[in-house]
């Protein structure tokens, strides 16, 4: 599969969570490609973005999924900017996606 599925997580320069829909809603929503530090597709795949400002691509970076890092960064944002509120405590990854706050 080559495709990010849907919802896919960014995370912003600042280390700032964007939970967005699909690929299609990110792609549309994201204006500044070089604000892009790192992001998921929802079974914790790498994403790469690529484009330039107000026209931005998202795809599969390669890589193996990613797990252990998207719950890092999902609890480093909950702590820094969500003061008091704790990631999803769901063990199974599709639980955990699922208990994310999606944008919009």
């Amino acid at each position: 599969m080559t495709t990010p599925i849907g919802p896919v997580i960014l995370f912003d320069d600042d280390h700032h969570m964007y939970v967005l829909p699909d690929r299609a809603s990110a792609e549309a929503w994201w204006e500044m490609p070089d604000e892009y530090a790192c992001g998921f597709d929802a079974l914790a795949r790498p994403l790469r973005m690529t484009g330039e400002p107000h026209r931005v691509s998202l795809e599969l970076s390669g890589g193996e999924p990613a797990e252990a890092d998207l719950r890092r960064l999902v609890a480093a944002h909950d702590q820094r900017f969500l003061h008091g509120q704790a990631p999803p405590r769901a063990s199974d990854l599709a639980d955990f996606v699922a208990g994310l706050s999606v944008e919009g």
